[in-house]
């Protein structure tokens, strides 16, 4: 039966069967790209996508790749922290490669985010359905991937319009990282190495797949309301007209010098969105008492306090629900680099990190997620890919 195996000790032979492959290298490995190559067999692959650690040689690894897999399409970002044989990774390149035959994918960079022409964008997302369709006739299941600079704070007029123009076809993506310190991102696509940019690919599959999102935030009774901002830059400078940071920390019973990542992945703030409450995290406090967030943020906006369920009971629920009528042969996830610094905070690093192992969850720790025309924090987003044997299992986006 196909299947899917991760991390594989040897090299494969011509007679593997797997539809995912999956490999893992140190950044520090003086043969990344061959040691990637080994791991993941001959092919031939579709597609195959590049999780880097920020303490790696990006361009270097990007070079080395470009025509390692055939005439697959080679995209890549780095990354907050990764996502691997262990659960929650760091200092790691992980590749997932998506083998020809069962898939088939189109991919597209789009640069310069701040002069986007969405016509022409819009256009080609179209004209990539359109083709994949003609192709592939027969098969029901498709979803599209995104990566995009997670510094470039145009997350939310991408996703709007990239999924307008995807149609039906589910959108999830992240923010590409540079671990802890938000200082520089990067992304590729077949050896292009762009900032301020994003790489899209729209996927066609033999078998049933499911896009999901994930979060375990509780909203309170305790609101504020947003007096002061600045949009464009996601600053917020007064919250119940008073300074933004001194508020929120006198909301929580805090000193403002307490302040810091650990507060805001275990005190977060969710703006409510029709019936669903979406998480607007906060990034950091500056000198001046203005708070800047992760995500759009506007002046008359509604903010509510937000409290937590267990991270670890939550995620496990979450991917068993995945699993309710079959069990994914494999999940590629982005999940928000808040989730890992608060589940450091609490000792649970190690629990967490079981359960996507146990879940054979790979992917990458992100500065913000993307699902449907929405960019959030503080969520696991992704797609489930079942084996094609069980017509049960979704085949749509929740």
């Amino acid at each position: 039966m196909e299947g899917i195996r991760v991390f594989p000790e040897v090299e494969r032979s011509e007679t593997d069967d797997e539809v995912i492959a999956v490999a893992q290298v140190r950044c520090d490995d003086p043969h990344p790209a061959d040691h990637m190559a080994k791991q993941l067999g001959p092919g031939p692959f579709e597609l195959v996508c590049l999780f880097v650690s920020p303490e790696a040689d990006f361009r270097a690894i990007v070079a080395d790749t470009v025509n390692l897999f055939g005439s697959a399409d080679v995209l890549a970002c780095t990354t907050a922290g990764e996502i691997g044989r262990s659960g929650y990774e760091d200092d790691q390149i992980i590749a997932v490669a998506f083998r020809k035959g069962p898939f088939k994918a189109l991919t597209y960079a789009i640069e310069n985010l701040h002069a986007i022409e969405e016509q022409s964008v819009a256009g080609s997302l179209i004209e990539a359905r359109l083709a994949l369709a003609q192709k592939t006739p027969d098969w029901t299941s498709e979803f599209a991937f995104l990566m995009v600079d997670g510094l470039s704070l145009r997350e939310e007029q991408l996703t709007a319009f990239l999924s307008a123009g995807l149609g039906p076809t589910p959108l999830f993506g992240g923010s590409s990282g540079d671990g802890t310190r938000f200082g520089q991102t990067w992304l590729a696509r077949n050896g292009e190495v762009m900032q301020n940019a994003a790489v899209v690919v729209v996927v066609r599959c033999d078998r049933p797949v499911r896009v999901f999102s994930l979060d375990h935030l509780v909203p309170t009774e305790q609101r504020m309301v947003v007096t002061s901002a600045s949009p464009e830059d996601r600053i917020v400078h007064e919250i119940n007209a008073e300074p933004a940071a001194l508020e929120y920390a006198r909301l929580l019973g805090l000193d403002p010098n307490q302040l810091d990542q650990f507060t805001f992945a275990e005190h977060p703030v969710v703006v409510r969105l029709g019936d669903v409450h979406h998480v607007r995290a906060i990034q950091q406090v500056k000198e001046n008492h203005d708070l800047v967030f992760f995500s759009a943020i506007n002046e008359g906006m509604v903010l509510t306090l937000a409290t937590h369920d267990d991270i670890v009971a939550h995620l496990d629920r979450g991917l068993n629900d995945l699993a309710k009528h079959d069990k994914p042969e494999f999940i590629l996830g982005c999940d928000c680099i808040l989730r890992r610094i608060e589940a450091g905070r609490l000792q649970k690093t190690r629990a967490v990190s079981d359960v996507l192992s146990a879940h054979n969850v790979v992917g990458f720790s992100t500065y913000g997620e993307q699902i449907g025309g929405l960019h959030v924090n503080q969520t696991l987003t992704g797609v489930a890919i079942y084996p094609p044997e069980n017509d049960e299992a979704p085949h749509v986006a929740d």
